[in-house]
């Protein structure tokens, strides 16, 4: 077998396969006879027909079945002593071929390219840092969630007032006052004053009690069309957020010593946050310059398999008909970065044969449970699981690259305070 292998780009291949009549034989006679066997024709016993009679009318389907089989297995051969490992399914064309004489067919694939990185100096990644300026703010906001979670849940029977519950079915109901059946939802918890559920529609909330109904108007998400709903009580609710006390801060918090030391340890728990946060920003930013830097040739073949696994997964979380084209074309330039930072992360760790030892990934599961020592059950149990350790694996390995490139990188530094996202997030 000859094989003349081309490389137009970096990830597409063309192999040239040429077989003499000898190389072909065996697998000729093999062909040959599976159809002479199975070929019946009156006046002759299965199998017994005569060669000469079958081929005078069978020899351009012996031929084409031939073919069609010795293309994939000598296709396949060539693979195999070219140690290539193709993509896709490969476009056969140029197929030349006439019993008795040699055969040769032209095939086409794509391979994942091997990636040149190019030689990293100093200041080659330009990546700004974001670092987030907590404020007592910051810690209010934490008490208050927590002294919400704890609250007493108190039944109101004089009426509901401004931040009550009420615990209602909301029936939807057209201009004349028909209700709209399957528009209907049962024990909805409304809380008066936010949302859609401010103002005008406040107003009519307001002094409601079990069993009462009123009629509001809401806004589609859109804020175009305006629905009309009948609101029906079953109960009103008042939450009185739990008291700060010395039995409080123990049930949240029992390493605190007091107000003091429970307001300091919220303080780190959301430094900690911001800083993750923070880092997970930079990182994106790093692995984008990095991308910027390099930008590797992609196979397409590779990003229409990513926009498959889209598709399958869109379809496994949705009933009814998707809009296929529109997801591929909503999800291409988020496929294309991914399978970029994909081709150089494997140039990364090849070129700096990064690994990842058993005893490393034990340690970053005991890390994990150190930080939820009330999860621990669960946490190692999941890590029990050999696709969960694998992903960890694969997580500590990314780290290990993006720490190679943070040494090549002009970092600028932002402080941004949390009480201008607050302000921004108000306005939105």
């Amino acid at each position: 077998m000859e094989i003349e292998l081309t490389s137009p780009n970096s990830f597409t291949r063309e192999m040239n396969i040429k077989l003499t009549w000898e190389e072909l034989v065996p697998d000729y006679v093999k062909t040959e006879k599976q159809i002479i066997k199975s070929i019946k024709m009156p006046g002759f016993r299965p199998g017994k027909v005569p060669k000469k009679i079958i081929l005078q009318q069978y020899q351009t389907a012996i031929d084409t079945q031939f073919v069609d089989e010795v293309i994939q297995k000598y296709y396949l051969q060539a693979l195999r002593e070219k140690e290539i490992t193709p993509i896709n399914q490969a476009k056969v064309d140029e197929i030349d071929f006439k019993r008795g004489e040699p055969l040769s067919f032209n095939t086409t694939f794509e391979v994942e390219p091997q990636i040149e990185l190019p030689e990293l100096k100093k200041n080659s990644l330009k990546v700004q840092k974001t670092v987030y300026l907590s404020d007592e703010q910051d810690i209010e906001d934490a008490v208050k969630d927590m002294r919400d979670r704890f609250s007493e849940v108190l039944t109101i029977e004089d009426g509901a007032k401004a931040g009550d519950y009420l615990i209602a079915d909301l029936q939807k109901i057209d201009t004349s006052g028909v209700p709209i059946i399957g528009e209907k939802f049962e024990s909805r918890y409304i809380k008066i004053g936010e949302g859609v559920f401010k103002d005008a529609v406040e107003a009519k909330l307001i002094g409601l009690k079990p069993g009462e109904t009123a009629r509001i108007n809401i806004p589609d998400s859109e804020g175009q069309t305006v629905n009309t709903y009948q609101v029906n009580v079953i109960n009103v609710e008042q939450r009185v957020p739990a008291e700060i006390t010395a039995d409080f801060i123990k049930q949240v918090e029992p390493e605190a010593k007091d107000e003091q030391d429970w307001r300091r340890r919220i303080k780190v728990r959301i430094d900690e946050n911001l800083e993750r946060r923070s880092e997970e920003t930079f990182n994106r930013s790093l692995s984008d310059a990095m991308i910027e830097l390099v930008n590797p040739e992609y196979p397409p073949s590779m990003v229409d398999a990513y926009l498959d696994r889209v598709i399958e997964d869109a379809k496994n979380g949705k009933s009814g008909d998707l809009d296929e084209a529109q997801i591929r074309e909503a999800y291409r330039s988020l496929a294309e970065h991914n399978l970029k930072w994909y081709l150089i992360h494997n140039a990364v760790v090849k070129k700096q044969d990064f690994k990842v030892s058993e005893a490393e990934i034990d340690t970053e599961i005991q890390r994990l449970v150190d930080r939820t020592p009330d999860s621990e059950k669960e946490i190692r149990k999941y890590y029990k699981k050999p696709s969960n350790r694998h992903k960890l694996n694969e997580d500590l390995v990314e780290k290990l690259i993006l720490d190679y490139l943070k040494g090549f990188a002009k970092i600028k530094e932002v402080k941004v305070k949390t009480k201008d996202l607050r302000e921004q997030a108000a306005k939105e």
